[in-house]
């Protein structure tokens, strides 16, 4: 099985085949992890973005990944999901479990052979750390996402406690 690695650092640093974006639902840009990867990406991630066609302005919806090319980042793809709003969106596991499992399956079907993970939807979203940290590995841990490399980038000594935790007591 192929490892889950923390990292304590900055996500747009990664040298790594995909970096997943916790985006909004417009793809455009925005804060937190969102647009600290659209600034070091620059203006040829936003154009990417821009191109996935819009269906009533949401180019992603909440639990769906989308996949542009990483402007210029060392990844070579950014794949965009959208993870639940904790308190305000219905069954926000499952809807955090498919943000996970649909990044790893563009992944996959990209040929990307590691991914760089932040902890998805746990900034202004809301979601418990220590409830998004056993759900990210239990999804990352499928048997059908073995051959991916996995990295979690997390910026906070507390984040890195809690990731480690749950990777070592599932």
């Amino acid at each position: 099985m192929a490892d889950i690695k923390i990292i304590q650092g900055d996500i747009t640093q990664a040298s790594v085949d995909a970096v997943v974006n916790a985006a909004n639902f417009r793809m455009l840009g925005g804060g937190g992890v969102d647009g600290a990867i659209h600034r070091a990406a620059g203006p040829k991630l936003l154009e990417a973005c821009k191109k996935v066609k819009p269906e009533n302005g949401i180019r992603c919806p909440t639990g769906e990944a989308r996949i542009t090319e990483a402007g210029n980042l060392k990844a070579k793809y950014v794949i965009h999901t959208v993870g639940p709003r904790y308190n305000i969106d219905k069954n926000p596991e499952n809807l955090l479990s498919s943000a996970y499992m649909n990044s790893l399956d563009l992944a996959l079907s990209h040929g990307c052979e590691s991914i760089a993970f932040p902890a998805i939807s746990c900034g202004v979203f809301g979601y418990p750390p220590q409830e998004a940290a056993k759900i990210s590995v239990s999804v990352c841990r499928r048997p059908e996402y073995e051959a991916l490399i996995k990295y979690f980038y997390l910026f906070r000594e507390e984040m890195i406690d809690i990731w480690t935790a749950v990777l070592e007591h599932p």
